[in-house]
């Protein structure tokens, strides 16, 4: 996967960098429609009509594609059909067909090759693509779409680029170091996919223009230094002025300061 740098024919494109979508396959242009279904939008309101989440609002409409985060279909070979950019997220999907039949999407891991068989289960290879259980897989390995509890489905190492790797097996735990560098301890029946998530380059990628995130759903975002002190801790003062320390609109410090609540209370997180 690689990104360009467009040639600057307007004032927009002077500083757009986009992504080649080298891995993008052609052969399914149309998402399946059992596989996928309507997203409503919220415009961050909630039932009362009340914005609870700021800057959120408009966008280009979706379609939800309906993702495999299990992994349940146990020693069934599956075939990629295609790989195909999904709008909710920032990693690929990939479209498997099974050999019974049934139709999947799943998180495309990088280096996945249309046409290629992936399995998931007890007693496979650790190839590219394949889910095993944790307790199956060598010490080392680079890991994504990880269960934190059995059968409940991925929930770590799922946007574009990341991964987890297992450091060791102690008993019936595992322990597993995420994207944010922390150690965790794991059941080893949760389940895993072999190698780290695709669209590497996606954190390279820059807009170039406020319109583009518009098209995303985010709408304009005040800075604090430019609102009154009675709006946000960091406004106010004359002329252009810093607004001190970098902290929220709560007081809380942007920087340093810890603000993880389940860091003392969970034995399994070091």
């Amino acid at each position: 996967m690689s990104i360009k740098k467009l040639k600057p024919i307007t004032s927009s494109q002077r500083f757009r960098v986009v992504n080649n979508y080298e891995e993008i396959s052609t052969t399914n242009k149309k998402n399946i429609k059992y596989l996928s279904r309507g997203k409503n939008k919220s415009g961050g309101r909630n039932n009362y009509g009340k914005i609870t989440m700021r800057y959120i609002g408009g966008g280009h409409k979706k379609k939800y594609r309906i993702i495999d985060f299990k992994r349940n279909k146990f020693n069934i070979p599956a075939i990629v059909k295609s790989i195909e950019y999904d709008p909710n997220r920032s990693s690929f999907i990939s479209l498997l067909f099974y050999a019974d039949g049934e139709k999947r999407y799943i998180i495309s891991p990088n280096g996945i090759k249309i046409g290629q068989k992936i399995f998931s289960g007890k007693n496979i290879s650790t190839d590219i693509g394949n889910a095993l259980y944790l307790n199956d897989i060598p010490l080392g390995t680079i890991i994504s779409c990880v269960e934190i509890k059995p059968g409940k489905g991925a929930t770590l190492a799922r946007s574009a680029g990341s991964y987890a790797q297992l450091l060791s097996k102690d008993g019936k735990y595992v322990i597993v170091k995420l994207p944010s560098g922390k150690n965790q301890m794991i059941l080893n029946n949760c389940i895993a996919t072999i190698g780290s998530v695709s669209n590497v380059d996606h954190q390279l990628e820059i807009s170039g223009k406020a319109g583009r995130n518009r098209w995303l759903g985010i709408r304009p975002r005040t800075r604090g230094v430019a609102m009154n002190p009675v709006d946000h801790p960091m406004g106010g003062g004359e002329g252009k002025s810093s607004g001190g320390h970098p902290r929220n609109r709560k007081g809380i410090p942007s920087k340093g300061f810890k603000t993880r609540k389940t860091l003392s209370k969970s034995k399994k997180i070091k």
